[in-house]
C-alpha cells in the first residue's frame, strides 16, 4: 500500500476544503453514473407501459435492501481500513480489505437467495397486485442472480477510497453506468439477432455491467494496487477482521436498510391511490437519487477523511470538514430544487405516459426536493458518526429520521390531505431531524475531543 502514503499525507495536512473537494469531485461523477442505472432503466421501462413501470416501482424497496447491506459493509470497511492507515498499520489494512470482500459475497448471496424464495409474499406485502407479479418476477429473478456481482465492486471501491483514491472507483462506476445505458435499449427492445426481452432485458443489462465492474475491481485490488490478497486471510485473522467490520457494518447496514423498509411502507400507502401513483412515486424516488448525487458523493469521501484524521488525533480538522460539508449541501440542494422545478415539464414528457402519472410526479417534484438539503445533512451526520467508530449513534439517528419523524409525519399528512400531505410531511420531518442531528453530532464530537485532549489519569502502579 505504498501508493497510499501520498494520499494519507494529504488527508492529514492539506487544507480541509481543498482536500474534500479533490476527493469528492471524482466520486460525484462515479455516483452520477451509478445512479444512472436506475434512471436509465426507468426511462426505457416507461416506454413499455405504465404497468411495467409500476411493477419495477415495487422492486425498489427490495433491491435497495440488498444494496443497503452492501453500503453498510462498505462504510465499515472504509472506516476500519482508513483508521488503520491513519495509524500506519498497512498489513492490518490489507487483511481487513481481503476479509471484507469475502464477507460481502457471503452475506449478500444469502440475502438474495432468501429474497428469491419469498418473492411473492414480500411483494404482496408491499401491495403488488396479481397482474403485476409476473413482471416483478421477470425483473427480480435476474437481479437476484447477479446481486453478488454488484456488491463486490461496491466494497472494493470502499477499499480504494479508504486509501484516499477516489478517482479509480469513480472510473469503474462510470464505465458500469455507460455499459448499462448502451445495453438497456438493445436488450429491452431487441436489436438484430437479439430478441426483445422487456423488463428482463433491463435486469440483464445491469447484471452484465456489474460483471465488468467485478472483473475490473478484482484486477485493480489484487493485481495492480496489491491492496488485498486474492486468497482470504487465515481463519483466525478473518474472524477478527469480520468482527471489526461488522461492529460498524451491521449498525450501518441496518441503518441503511431502514430506508427501503420505510420506502416500502410509503409505497404501500401510495398504492392505495392507484397504479399511476405508484409509477410516479417510483420515478420520483429514482430522480431523488439523481438529485442527491453530491450528498452521496460526500457521504463516501467524507468518512475516509474523518477516519484518518480521527486515527491521527486531528479533531480540529474533523470538525471543520463536518461543518463545511453541511453548509455546502444545504446551499447546493436548494439550487437542485430550483433546477428540478424548471425541468418538470421535460421530466413529465420523458417518464409519464398517462396524465395521472404526470400529475403525481408534479406533486412530488414541487414538494419533497425542498427537504433534500436537510436530508443530506442527516446523511452526512450519519456517515460522520460511523467514521468516528460510533455506529450506535448512526443507527439511532436513522431510526429517529425514518420511524420517529419521516414515516409518521408522511402517513399523518396522507390521512388528512392525501398525497400532498404525504410529501409535505416528509419535508417537515427532514427539517426537524436535521437540526437534531447537527446538535447531537457537535455534542458528541466535543466530548470525544475533550477525552482525547484530557485522557483520564491512571492510578499509580496501574498498567
Amino acid at each position: 500500500m505504498s501508493s497510499s502514503s501520498g494520499s494519507r499525507a494529504q488527508l492529514l495536512t492539506a487544507p480541509v476544503g481543498a482536500t474534500l473537494w479533490s476527493m469528492t469531485w471524482p466520486v460525484i461523477f462515479g455516483v452520477l453514473t451509478l445512479i444512472s442505472f436506475n434512471v436509465v432503466d426507468t426511462f426505457f421501462i416507461s416506454l413499455i407501459g405504465t404497468q411495467e413501470l409500476a411493477a419495477v416501482g415495487f422492486t425498489f424497496p427490495v433491491s435497495f435492501t440488498v444494496i443497503s447491506l452492501t453500503i453498510g459493509l462498505g462504510i465499515g470497511t472504509s472506516a476500519v481500513i482508513a483508521r488503520k492507515l491513519g495509524a500506519d498499520n498497512i498489513e492490518g489494512a490489507r487483511q481487513v480489505g481481503s476479509s471484507a470482500l469475502y464477507l460481502a459475497a457471503l452475506l449478500v448471496g444469502t440475502l438474495a437467495f432468501i429474497a428469491f424464495i419469498f418473492t411473492v409474499p414480500i411483494f404482496s406485502l408491499l401491495g403488488a397486485t396479481d397482474d403485476l407479479m409476473p413482471i416483478i418476477k421477470d425483473y427480480m429473478y435476474i437481479w437476484y442472480a447477479g446481486a453478488v456481482l454488484l456488491v463486490m465492486p461496491m466494497v472494493g471501491n470502499s477499499i480504494l477510497r479508504a486509501s484516499g483514491d477516489t478517482k479509480t472507483p469513480s472510473m469503474i462506476m462510470g464505465l458500469g453506468g455507460l455499459l448499462n445505458a448502451i445495453l438497456d435499449p438493445i436488450l429491452i427492445f431487441g436489436w438484430g439477432p437479439i430478441p426483445a426481452m422487456g423488463v428482463k432485458g433491463a435486469a440483464l443489462a445491469s447484471v452484465l455491467a456489474w460483471a465488468i465492474g467485478f472483473s475490473l475491481i478484482i484486477y485493480l485490488l489484487v493485481g495492480r494496487s496489491k491492496l488485498i490478497d486474492w486468497r482470504p486471510p487465515e481463519f483466525a485473522i478473518f474472524v477478527t477482521s469480520c468482527r471489526k467490520l461488522l461492529r460498524i457494518g451491521i449498525p450501518a447496514a441496518a441503518a441503511n436498510m431502514m430506508t427501503p423498509i420505510a420506502m416500502g411502507v410509503l409505497t404501500a400507502v401510495v398504492a392505495t391511490h392507484g397504479a399511476a401513483a405508484v409509477a410516479a412515486f417510483g420515478v420520483g424516488i429514482r430522480l431523488e437519487s439523481l438529485a442527491s448525487v453530491v450528498i452521496l458523493a460526500l457521504s463516501m469521501s467524507l468518512p475516509p477523511f474523518i477516519s484518518q484524521n480521527f486515527g491521527a488525533g486531528r479533531w480540529d480538522r474533523v470538525q471543520e470538514a463536518y461543518r463545511k460539508s453541511l453548509a455546502f449541501v444545504l446551499l447546493f440542494q436548494l439550487g437542485i430544487y430550483l433546477l428540478l422545478v424548471l425541468m418538470l415539464p421535460g421530466l413529465q414528457l420523458a417518464f409519464a405516459r398517462e396524465e395521472a402519472v404526470a400529475e403525481v410526479l408534479a406533486l412530488f417534484v414541487w414538494t419533497l426536493p425542498l427537504g433534500y438539503g436537510f436530508q443530506g445533512a442527516i446523511i452526512l451526520t450519519n456517515s460522520s458518526f460511523n467514521a468516528l467508530h460510533q455506529p450506535s449513534r448512526a443507527f439511532l439517528l436513522s431510526v429517529v429520521r425514518l420511524f420517529v419523524t419521516f414515516v409518521p409525519f408522511a402517513m399523518v399528512g396522507n390521512y388528512f390531505y392525501g398525497l400532498v400531505g404525504l410529501f409535505v410531511g416528509g419535508v417537515i420531518a427532514n427539517i426537524l431531524t436535521a437540526f437534531f442531528a447537527y446538535r447531537w453530532f457537535m455534542q458528541a464530537l466535543g466530548k470525544a475531543q475533550q477525552a482525547h485532549e484530557h485522557p483520564p489519569i491512571m492510578p499509580a502502579g496501574a498498567k
